[in-house]
């Protein structure tokens, strides 16, 4: 049997897979089992953060994976210790737990924002409001949180203690926000809800309001953490520290690593036995990550920034184009044609792009040259003019 033959006898049918077999890549190109080369432009789906094989963060995992590749959380490591100081020195944050997903991330600060209310308040202020279109995670907590009803079938009974508001609906999120509500949770550019940025003054709006209820705000950086949007955090964008942000897919640059960071009113919220992970802040996957954070500097955040404009400048105003949504290399382009066709067309010129909901979506490697960029361009202008 070939690969896609042994896939579909062996492997449960959870994905919609394309007719593509990668077998190795380099830089911002991934190449096929017959040797065609594709410009990439889903990292993984935000995860290869510097693409494929980037030499220094290769010889960072694999001098830790020489030296020790996973022990207990009952003993200290040096990689975990490290990136953990570096995620609160660069956001002024003050706390970490690791974990090894942006599920599994997000699970944790639902339970620490309830046990905070809990520790200060008691019984009965459990409510979290989340966002309609809202994505953060495939756990049942996790798409009990998410906010499209598509998503709300088959695994009944989901978890209680969620309610959903339009982004942008300040008197629907002002309801929401009573005596029942310890949270509000936040993606601040829905990613795989179609790359809709969220409004700056409706988010301003819920941060004041939560402050004045000692109601947490919890951010979903999930897809948009670590220099995605053009700067370290999306909630830098918005000008507010949050209490509890979550990250993980691009944190490590290609390993399975979640973070869940808490600010000074929350960071002694967990307490030994309250929660736990067993991969969770591997020494490895944590060595990883340091090479991503201590390389994530303003110089590749500018450039971030401007390759994004670039993206935008060359997709806008095309025929066919009817928007272009996100922030820095998180982009959306919703299209008159056919998206499906668009996406296969793409991969037959030699472009690996993504979709969410109605949008194609483009995450790039954030250190995509631009020429290599402009390559990527020009083929993709090529399938939406016809």
């Amino acid at each position: 049997m070939n690969i896609k033959e042994k896939d579909q006898q062996y492997i449960a049918h959870t994905y919609g897979r394309v007719p593509l077999t990668l077998t190795g890549g380099h830089g911002s190109y991934v190449t096929d089992d017959t040797g065609k080369e594709y410009i990439d432009l889903g990292s993984g789906i935000a995860v290869n953060t510097f693409g494929v094989g980037d030499p220094g963060w290769v010889q960072a995992v694999t001098a830790q994976l020489s030296r020790l590749q996973h022990t207990s959380n009952y003993y200290y490591t040096e990689p975990m210790a490290r990136l953990a100081e570096l995620l609160c020195e660069r956001t002024g944050m003050s706390r970490v737990f690791f974990s090894n997903s942006g599920a599994e991330a997000n699970e944790c600060a639902i339970k620490a924002a309830r046990k905070y209310s809990f520790d200060r308040y008691g019984e009965g202020r459990k409510k979290i409001v989340t966002l309609k279109n809202s994505f953060h995670g495939r756990t049942v907590t996790a798409l009990s949180a998410t906010g499209q009803d598509s998503l709300h079938t088959y695994f009944a009974p989901f978890t209680e203690g969620f309610s959903y508001v339009e982004a942008g609906d300040r008197e629907a999120l002002a309801a929401e926000m009573n005596e029942e509500c310890c949270a509000v949770m936040m993606e601040l550019i829905q990613g795989e809800g179609g790359v809709n940025v969220l409004d700056a003054d409706f988010v301003r709006y819920a941060v004041e309001l939560a402050r004045e209820k000692d109601i947490l705000i919890l951010v979903d950086e999930v897809q948009t953490g670590n220099g995605r949007t053009g700067r370290l955090y999306a909630f830098m964008h918005y000008g507010f520290q949050p209490d509890i942000f979550t990250t993980a897919k691009g944190l490590a640059g290609g390993l399975p690593l979640g973070a869940t960071v808490f600010n000074e009113k929350t960071k002694e919220v967990l307490t030994p036995g309250t929660h736990g992970s067993t991969f969770g802040g591997n020494p490895v996957c944590a060595a990883g990550g340091v090479y991503v954070l201590e390389h994530l500097d303003d110089t590749l955040l500018q450039e971030v920034r401007e390759k994004g404009a670039y993206i935008r400048e060359s997709l806008s105003g095309l025929p066919g184009v009817l928007e272009v949504t996100g922030m820095g290399l998180m982009v959306g382009v919703r299209l008159a044609g056919d998206l499906a066709r668009t996406v296969e067309a793409c991969r037959e010129k030699g472009v690996l792009v993504l979709t969410a909901h109605d949008k194609l979506r483009l995450l790039p490697p954030l250190n995509i040259s631009f020429p290599v960029l402009a390559d990527a361009m020009a083929r993709i202008r090529e399938v939406i003019e016809g």
